[in-house]
């Protein structure tokens, strides 16, 4: 999804958001390989700000982009030239993790629904409907959710990428600090 015609977070993840707060888009420039696939150089974000000039929290969950997951804290800088503000560095994690599913059976739809209720995570669905990004909240036992979803990627149903995982949850997998 070319998330310039994405709309405000909604669902699961509006809910933790302040409903007179005011977001703003952040352009989140993709690398070559990536950009290829998703048709597009880069991806825009919903963000709000923080009490830091220039940081802002990530709103919504990036289909694209890696190691940056729903409320993170990211520094911009503004591009005079492109008009808008471009993510320049990462600052600090929220606890949640980005877990990205491509349906390739139909049938899997209502079961990787069923599924992602059942361990409390929300989700966003590209226009083609067989793109999910999906924020893994900080509680939510990730080993487990990893292992129901692998049991169905090994059904050949879905494919399954970890765009980032948060600290807690590489802990619970026994994987190595990330390096943002």
């Amino acid at each position: 999804m070319n998330s310039e015609t994405s709309s405000p977070p909604s669902g699961g993840e509006s809910a933790m958001t302040d409903k007179s707060e005011r977001l703003y888009k952040v352009a989140f420039d993709l690398p070559d390989e990536t950009a290829d696939w998703a048709r597009a150089s880069s991806e825009r974000l919903w963000t709000g700000k923080t009490s830091v000039q220039m940081e802002v929290q990530v709103r919504n969950t990036p289909f694209y982009v890696k190691g940056i997951s729903f409320g993170d804290i990211v520094r911009v800088r503004a591009d005079h030239e492109r008009r808008e503000f471009v993510f320049e560095e990462f600052v600090s994690e929220a606890g949640n993790s980005t877990v990205r599913v491509i349906i390739k059976d139909d049938d899997a739809r209502d079961m990787i629904d069923t599924m992602l209720r059942s361990f409390d995570c929300s989700w966003e669905i590209d226009t083609t409907g067989y793109l999910w990004a999906i924020n893994v909240p900080p509680h939510v036992d990730y080993a487990s959710m990893k292992a129901a979803l692998l049991r169905v990627a090994d059904e050949g149903k879905i494919g399954i990428e970890e765009g980032a995982l948060a600290r807690a949850h590489r802990d619970g997998l026994g994987l190595p600090e990330s390096d943002h």
